[in-house]
């Protein structure tokens, strides 16, 4: 149950941020549903394998690099759904910030007492 909320709480942020974001797009909500699990899927699959493949470059960059991977996996995302659209890599990175920021928030609101 707890997996749901938390996927129909990203797609929820999704569909926010297409609202705000002009370079950001998605047809909808079914398709920010699809967005949340698909990205959820490349973050728990592909994002590691792109991290410790680029980590001597992470390092580098003192993590700052890590933006880049997350935009990568943005495009992907793009790339396989057809009703999101993201327009260049600079709205990926943007897109990301404010999504992890708003998630984290919307995440928050709903958290449990323990």
């Amino acid at each position: 149950m707890k997996l749901i909320l938390r996927l129909l709480l990203n797609a929820l942020a999704v569909i926010i941020l297409s609202y705000v974001l002009p370079g950001i797009g998605v047809d909808s909500m079914v398709t920010a549903i699809i967005v949340a699990v698909v990205l959820s899927l490349l973050n728990f699959i592909v994002k590691p394998i792109i991290v410790v493949l680029t980590l001597p470059i992470t390092i580098v960059t003192l993590g700052l690099f890590l933006l880049v991977i997350n935009a990568i996996i943005i495009l992907i995302a793009a790339n396989l759904i057809d009703g999101f659209q993201v327009t260049s890599i600079w709205w990926a990175i943007i897109f990301s910030l404010l999504l992890s920021f708003l998630q984290s928030i919307l995440h928050s609101i709903l958290k449990e007492d323990v």
